[in-house]
């Protein structure tokens, strides 16, 4: 009877506290890493040092880029899997760590430098990037470091913002303890409008073009970046949602680009428009749970598609503006903000009804009936000559607060990315147990910090459709979905830009709905089960019930999107149903996610088939994990303690025998 006993107890306790919330180290079951929660490995950005990189050089610069990145990754792994021995003896990572990745960057500096050197000048200095410093994290805030990027990169209203210093309700933060923390989130409702319009002069230009592309509802995401780290398989580091061009992966070529599928309605915009991925750290194994860029470098959790996404191009406030170059590429963020510094941040987050106020190093937390809103207003000035520069930024500029262009440069059109999510407001105050954590996914040293999301364009516009999109905006129409210019985009769906049929209206002029849009510079549908009732808490958030086993997906060729509850789903998806977000003054109803909508996972390793504008996803599977830390959620994982029980039962039976034997 003790030891059935005992053994219920002892499953029942593990059961209850498993999946690395108090930031275990090392991959657990599910192949997802878990974070030494203990240390940030900061080094310095060589890339944003290179300005001036001769063409004959630049695919040799771009792969030892990347390598450096490779390296910075496979250092952190060892920080997780030594996390103990570190913890014990800290300086143990000199020796283990940090030294020989100091000799690898080193070696790597200078190819880049050897490369340069053959066809133009040599750099200088670059020598004194290679030491990178290990930055210790506070106990209980789960990874959490406050890198060199925090202390100045705040711009929300609650003070001391973006620290990550105070240790206060940080326990038991992130997926695995990796990030993000507490407070990381800041209520929405709390934050005063900062987001004024500019003002309009004469010769503005007022109208607008918007691009109906869908939300990805095909799934089509790889942890590639064709444009910082061309025909390197994994250069991100971190997944991406495609909307747009559908040869999307590191191998692509101009030529495929231009001759691949495109999922906009009109189908002479082929650009490319790509973001990281947001999951809800939910426990719940995607495809990538043990792929790179993905669950082996800390990106784990349930992928959730969006609600909408919106894809509108503005003028300038102040002048006329020209056509974009085809093949323009730009990148507007910094996904190494966190220790980069926020100058090249360019994060906005917000939720409906509330897109006057823009956080830049939060996530919001929205209240019921409200989503939440990624937004991304790119760099809207041109310097007349090239379609991409070596550290893949000084080609393009934003403009001044007035709308004015640097010196050199001339306005084009700016692309304003809005994309909504319905996600509940997660439970912050308890790691994220009740209702997961939102974040998006990123480098393994940027701990899934909000100030490092960022947005990529490549223009893959017909001259013809580019040409139309300038005279809409030069002469004040608005052109696209629900517009009044005409002859741009066919859709049907007036005013949404989304594809998806759900969601409200979208301004094409301001990229934001029933709100103004943001001035300043940047920033899946949720399959949901039946509802329940709980106790809401206190700040706005729903309490999940139990997720749904499977979510069959097909493959690229096969699986067709279809209407379900007002979303586009995939294939044999369970159909959603709109989920609330509970108030915090009173119980609710509410939501919580079922399986996931994983989608199609695309294989960074392999380039697409000439001429074939897909890439091959890998076989369909879907294998969900129950989410982590509670009881009722982990049943499956209870068979020790039925176990135990029968063996407790069976000792009783015996012994009331016994009993009436010896009597």
């Amino acid at each position: 009877m003790l030891g059935g006993g005992g053994l219920v107890a002892a499953n029942v306790y593990a059961s209850a506290t498993e999946g690395g919330w108090g930031g275990q180290s090392g991959p657990d079951a599910t192949g997802q890493v878990k974070s030494a929660g203990m240390a940030t490995i900061d080094c310095p950005d060589v890339g944003t040092r290179l300005t001036n990189v001769p063409d004959g050089a630049r695919a040799d610069v771009d792969r030892e880029l990347a390598e450096l990145d490779r390296q910075t990754a496979d250092a952190y792994q060892q920080l997780q899997a030594s996390a103990q021995a570190l913890s014990e003896n800290p300086h143990a990572a000199d020796d283990s760590v940090m030294n020989p990745l100091e000799e690898k960057r080193s070696a790597t500096i200078e190819r880049i430098a050897v490369a340069i050197d053959r066809v133009g000048d040599r750099p200088e200095g670059l020598e004194s990037l290679a030491a990178c410093a290990l930055l210790p994290g506070q106990a209980g805030t789960g990874g959490e470091t406050g890198g060199t990027g925090q202390a100045t990169a705040t711009a929300s209203a609650s003070p001391g913002a973006g620290q990550g210093q105070d240790g206060a309700g940080q326990a038991g933060a992130g997926q695995g303890g990796n990030g993000p923390v507490a407070s990381d989130y800041a209520d929405i409702t709390a934050v005063q409008p900062n987001a004024p319009q500019p003002a309009q002069q004469a010769d503005a230009s007022r109208g607008s073009f918007t691009s109906d592309c869908g939300v990805n509802a095909n799934g089509l995401r790889n942890s590639d970046n064709v444009i910082v780290a061309p025909g390197v398989s994994n250069g991100a580091h971190h997944f991406h949602d495609y909307v747009g061009n559908q040869s999307n992966n590191a191998f692509a070529s101009d030529d495929d680009l231009a001759k691949a599928d495109t999922s906009c309605v009109d189908k002479g915009d082929k650009s490319t428009y790509y973001w990281p991925v947001l999951r809800l750290q939910n426990g719940k194994q995607e495809r990538d749970a043990g792929s790179p860029g993905g669950g082996t470098e800390g990106n784990a959790g349930q992928i959730v598609t969006p609600k909408q996404v919106t894809l509108t191009f503005v003028g300038n406030p102040r002048s006329k503006v020209t056509a974009m170059p085809r093949l323009l590429r730009i990148i507007t963020g910094d996904a190494k903000a966190f220790v980069n510094g926020p100058a090249n941040a360019n994060a906005s987050w917000s939720c409906t009804g509330y897109e006057d106020r823009q956080l830049k190093d939060k996530y919001p937390l929205c209240p019921s009936g409200s989503d939440v809103v990624r937004t991304f207003r790119f760099q809207s000035c041109w310097d007349g000559r090239n379609t991409d520069s070596a550290n893949h930024r000084t080609h393009v500029a934003f403009a001044g607060p007035d709308g004015s262009c640097p010196e050199g440069f001339r306005a084009i059109p700016q692309l304003v990315q809005r994309i909504v999510y319905d996600v509940a407001a997660p439970s912050v105050e308890d790691g994220g147990r009740t209702v997961p954590l939102f974040a998006v996914d990123s480098f393994p040293e940027q701990l899934h910090k909000p100030v490092t999301d960022h947005g990529d364009f490549i223009n893959v516009f017909d001259d013809s459709l580019m040409g139309q999109m300038v005279d809409c905006i030069n002469s004040g129409r608005t052109c696209g979905p629900g517009g009044d210019g005409g002859g741009a985009s066919a859709s049907p769906s007036a005013g949404t830009g989304t594809g998806s049929g759900s969601g409200g209206t979208a301004d094409p002029g301001d990229g934001a709905s029933a709100t103004p849009a943001p001035s300043v510079s940047n920033p899946s549908e949720l399959p949901r089960t039946d509802a329940t009732t709980t106790p809401a808490h206190t700040t706005k958030h729903s309490a999940p019930s139990k997720q749904d086993d499977q979510s069959k997906q097909g493959t690229h060729d096969t699986a067709r999107p279809t209407k379900q509850g007002g979303q586009s789903t995939e294939g044999a998806q369970t159909a959603p149903a709109k989920a609330g977000k509970a108030h915090s003054s009173a119980p609710s109803r509410s939501a919580a996610p079922s399986a996931s909508e994983a989608g199609e996972i695309g294989q960074p390793t392999q380039s697409p088939a000439p001429g074939s504008g897909q890439t091959t996803p890998p076989p369909a599977q879907s294998e969900p994990q129950a989410v982590h830390g509670g009881l009722a959620e982990t049943g499956a994982n209870l068979w020790p303690a039925g176990l135990g029980t029968l063996l407790a039962l069976s000792g009783l039976v015996m012994l009331i025998r016994a009993k009436r034997l010896r009597y």
